[in-house]
């Protein structure tokens, strides 16, 4: 099972807080510091753009009292062009601001969803089977989306106000000092009060992201299951399910929102005090000659103007409130831990029944000895198997659904560990081996071939550059698809679509072997591959099954007793043990052999 942190811990952090706003800190500092130039950039805009907008009032300030003195028209207009000049420069600025901050925000988000995904990719099966591939996809892509404005304005956006704020007192303060006092005084009393309400809606946002994802959950079951939802009249009970995720969704986002914009009416309240505080003591100095009306201006000014950065940090402070709740659920999946540890090695040993002591490089034996296993303590699967399987051998897997047939396969390439028992592959321990290296040798084909939307190239190769297209060609033509290859218009650069839905269930089917040819594994497990597949086309993938297991090591998980009719060996799986196991021409020969009895009396069923 994967090791998790408790969500409780994650909100709690290690030294008390109630959010480990320190963590997120050093996240954004991680996926920052590779963009220190565009920060940089950023950061020069923002400074300038301030410097732009302490200057402005004082330029009109400037202007209103020489209009006053009935000052020379060119010195009007001198102030005027100025003006002009300044809110031209602070846009430019502002653009170029947005345009950093939009970049440096996607590619960071990109980055850390890019590290989340593979991450999840190293997880054990026990975290997938808990989760649905929707909830994944929002967690992945929909939580790093709601952190985007943390990266790529949080810091310097915050920054940016708090020098404005100070930019603005410190001017206010050169008018008058109790004009500045007071308007400190505010100041401070708004940061306090935001400071106290940061974490006011963290819980809300984070039952916010989790109803988004049951919600996509919800929607990719259904969406991957339509066909029999449509051919079962379920098309009702469905929407209701998705009107009933949905209204929970919207009335947590509601309560999310609403919670979020405590801090936002909080300091419009006390904006519209400040006003009035403003406008009361402009007026008083006016009357007693100890401001100018250009005076009276400023401080109405540079009060709107100390208003629009403490907004900047409440909105900010309210993204950061949301961010939490995805960064809190972010850490949480980077803080799982798959149980699957990685070996040291990555070669497999020589061993007599290797080839008496050389290393292998094609087939590869398999030993299995006590080998037990269980998704849960009270479910054992697998009890006490032990069997062997000499390198170049194939061998039929029959059994019941549930029998263990595929639990067992799952353990051969370390989907999962066994709870007790030793499996060795060429001779080594699975445990010791590297993943990569295990999985390298080892290959399965199912009868539910994944096919993506990319070129036949990419299909067949998944995606590696290094396999040659003379190669992939030549597997093709072995395989019998020279024909169908003939046929595509623009050879391996002919796209296929998502499921193969272009293709025959045949023609699918041999794409999967091509695939495990070019992997060249030494060890190939078959799921039922001609499961799904008329008579007529059965033909052409026995053949590729035929190349395929030549020189190699197979194991052919079989429903029908005529897919393991050229095995070498049979195994019949019961109740999580070994029925029976032994050559194939052996069993099929003796009466007394649970293998002869199916042959005999045609209990095919007996596996379905």
């Amino acid at each position: 099972m994967t090791t998790t942190t408790s969500p409780t811990s994650l909100a709690t952090g290690t030294t008390g807080e109630r959010t480990p706003y320190g963590r997120y800190l050093r996240l954004l500092a991680r996926y920052l510091r590779p963009h220190w130039r565009a920060t940089l950039a950023l950061t020069l805009a923002l400074l300038g753009s301030i410097g732009m907008q302490l200057a402005r009032p004082q330029i009109v300030r400037g202007f209103i009292d020489a209009a006053q003195a009935q000052a020379d028209v060119d010195k009007l207009l001198a102030a005027a062009l100025s003006f002009l000049a300044i809110g031209l420069v602070a846009q430019v600025l502002n653009v170029a601001a947005t345009y950093l901050s939009t970049d440096l925000g996607f590619s960071a988000t990109n980055a850390l969803r890019a590290d989340l995904a593979a991450h999840l990719l190293t997880l054990d099966m026990s975290f997938h089977n808990e989760r649905t591939p929707g909830e994944m996809i929002e967690r992945v892509d929909g939580d790093i989306t709601a952190v985007s404005n943390f990266f790529s304005q949080f810091v310097i956006r915050l920054a940016g106000s708090a020098l404005l704020i100070v930019g603005v007192l410190v001017m206010l303060f050169r008018e008058d000092w109790r004009v500045g006092l007071a308007l400190s005084g505010f100041a401070i009393g708004a940061l306090l009060m935001m400071n106290r309400l940061r974490d006011v809606a963290v819980e809300d946002s984070t039952a916010d992201r989790q109803a988004s994802a049951e919600l996509f959950g919800l929607l990719e079951e259904r969406l991957e299951g339509l066909d029999d939802l449509r051919a079962n009249g379920m098309a009702a009970y469905t929407m209701l399910r998705f009107h009933e995720k949905m209204r929970a969704f919207v009335d947590v986002g509601h309560k999310a929102w609403m919670a979020r914009s405590v801090v936002w009416r909080t300091i419009m309240t006390l904006f519209g005090l400040a006003v009035v505080m403003a406008l009361g003591i402009g007026a008083a100095l006016y009357r007693q000659g100890a401001f100018t009306l250009g005076a009276v201006y400023l401080l109405l000014n540079y009060t709107q103007m100390l208003f629009d950065p403490l907004e900047q940090v409440a909105h900010q402070l309210q993204d950061l409130q949301k961010a939490a709740a995805g960064l809190g659920r972010v850490t949480e999946l980077l803080d799982l831990r798959s149980s699957l540890r990685d070996g040291p090695e990555t070669t497999f040993c020589a061993t007599p029944e290797n080839g008496n002591g050389v290393e292998p490089d094609a087939a590869l034996s398999i030993c299995a000895v006590g080998v037990s296993f269980a998704y849960s303590e009270d479910q054992p699967v697998l009890q006490d198997v032990t069997f062997t399987l000499r390198q170049g051998r194939t061998m039929g897997l029959l059994g019941r659904t549930g029998s263990g047939k595929t639990t067992l396969t799952r353990l051969l390439f370390r989907l999962y560990d066994a709870n007790r028992g030793v499996i060795r592959i060429g001779g080594r321990d699975v445990r010791d081996l590297r993943l990569d290296a295990l999985r390298r040798r080892v290959c399965m084909v199912t009868q539910d071939v994944q096919l993506f939307s990319a070129t036949v190239r990419d299909n067949l190769t998944f995606f590696d550059p290094q396999i040659a297209d003379e190669q992939i060609v030549s597997v093709l033509h072995e395989l019998g698809m020279g024909e169908w290859f003939a046929r595509l218009p623009k050879g391996l650069d002919t796209e296929l679509t998502a499921g193969g839905g272009d293709l025959s269930a045949g023609e699918a089917q041999v794409l999967a072997f091509a695939r495990a040819f070019l992997q060249d594994p030494g060890l190939v497990i078959l799921d039922e591959p001609s499961s799904r597949l008329d008579p007529a086309t059965e033909h052409l993938l026995e053949r590729a099954m035929n190349r395929l297991l030549h020189g190699r090591t197979g194991i052919i998980i079989a429903h029908r007793l005529a897919t393991v009719q050229r095995v070498d060996e049979i195994m019949i799986m019961e109740d999580g043990r070994i029925r029976e196991h032994g050559p194939r021409a052996a069993l099929a020969h003796d009466p007394r052999s649970r293998f002869y009895e199916l042959l005999h009396t045609g209990l095919e069923e007996a596996f379905a």
